[in-house]
């Protein structure tokens, strides 16, 4: 496994995960996984449907058996500790509000009763963006704020670790967006050591100070989003974020790309511009109309189908040229 900042060595004081693999009947899950989520950090689980991500993150939960390995926080091994015991929050993607219950009574019900419990709740609420929402009944949110309901809900405890799963994919885009930079404010804001399970990269990338790349069970690289980016581990990883194009560093057109050397350089979308004066052409294979903008397809030499972003007007066949925005490029180096 190729990591960054996350260490998978070693005891750490947050929570460790070693050789965790979880099996239904003669599948396997999760396959030998390690992870380091330190105190106060944010990490990600990022990969398609079915790669084993929410069975991982119910297994830190204490909801699946371990086939093998164990998972600790700070350095405790959890073997045979009941869920509600482990002192973690859990947040799933329909939120499970308390319909019976108003917004107060939804976000203090893990509040032990006492006369710091409406001020915590009021607190909560500030900060999730929803001020003064106490009375409101819960039928009468929009799914956003049903979110942040369930968010501060989570949080009101003070778990040691909040275990995320898909929280934000069942609202739309824009909202999930806007969503996404407020749960990476309101997870520093409160210290909150967290696991985001998502199959949204730019959710991942909003929220996490890592991200572990979860395929088929396994995970081959964890890594800052920064890093994570610009230098994939493998092929597998690079196409999981979208990269679509992979040039030999020795091939002759990759001096063009950034430069020679070690492995792959690999294209995302955006990586090659429209430019009149660009070193490299290709041919318009397809044209998809976005909101003010064409997906332009194109054929480039040496390097294989590319999607290009243009301005309205490109038609299929067209001869263009193309000049290379390198911050799209990134380098395998597996």
């Amino acid at each position: 496994m190729e990591q960054g900042a996350v260490s998978g060595s070693g005891p750490v004081s947050g929570l460790g995960v070693r050789s965790v693999s979880v099996r239904y009947g003669d599948q396997t899950a999760v396959d030998r996984v390690d992870l380091d989520v330190p105190r106060g950090r944010v990490l990600a689980l990022l990969g398609p449907s079915g790669c084993g991500k929410s069975s991982l993150l119910r297994a830190v939960a204490g909801l699946e058996p371990l086939a093998s390995g164990s998972i600790t926080f700070d350095g405790v091994d959890l073997a045979g500790v009941a869920t509600h015991r482990r002192g973690f929050g859990l947040l799933f993607q329909d939120g499970q509000l308390f319909a019976h219950r108003d917004v107060a009574g939804n976000v203090g019900y893990g509040v032990p009763r006492g006369q710091g419990r409406a001020a915590r709740v009021a607190e909560l609420l500030g900060l999730v963006g929803l001020p003064g929402f106490e009375r409101r009944e819960v039928a009468t949110l929009s799914g956003g704020e049903r979110q942040r309901v369930a968010l501060a809900r989570s949080l009101a405890p003070r778990p040691r670790l909040l275990l995320l799963d898909e929280p934000l994919s069942a609202l739309d885009r824009s909202l999930r967006e806007r969503l996404a930079d407020d749960l990476r404010r309101v997870l520093l804001a409160t210290g909150t050591t967290a696991v985001l399970v998502t199959h949204d990269q730019d959710e991942a990338f909003a929220v996490a100070d890592e991200v572990a790349v979860m395929v088929s069970g396994s995970v081959p690289q964890v890594d800052t989003p920064e890093r994570l980016w610009s230098a994939p581990a493998t092929r597998q990883v690079a196409e999981l974020l979208g990269y679509q194009a992979f040039v030999p560093a020795d091939a002759p057109v990759a001096r063009l790309l950034g430069g020679p050397g070690l492995g792959q350089l690999t294209l995302a979308p955006g990586a090659l511009v429209l430019d009149p004066d660009g070193p490299l052409h290709g041919d318009v294979l397809r044209c998809v109309p976005r909101r003010g903008r064409l997906d332009v397809t194109v054929a480039v030499a040496e390097i294989g189908a590319v999607t290009v972003w243009a301005r309205l007007g490109e038609t299929v066949g067209q001869t263009v040229r193309l000049r290379v925005e390198t911050a799209a490029v990134g380098r395998i180096r597996g």
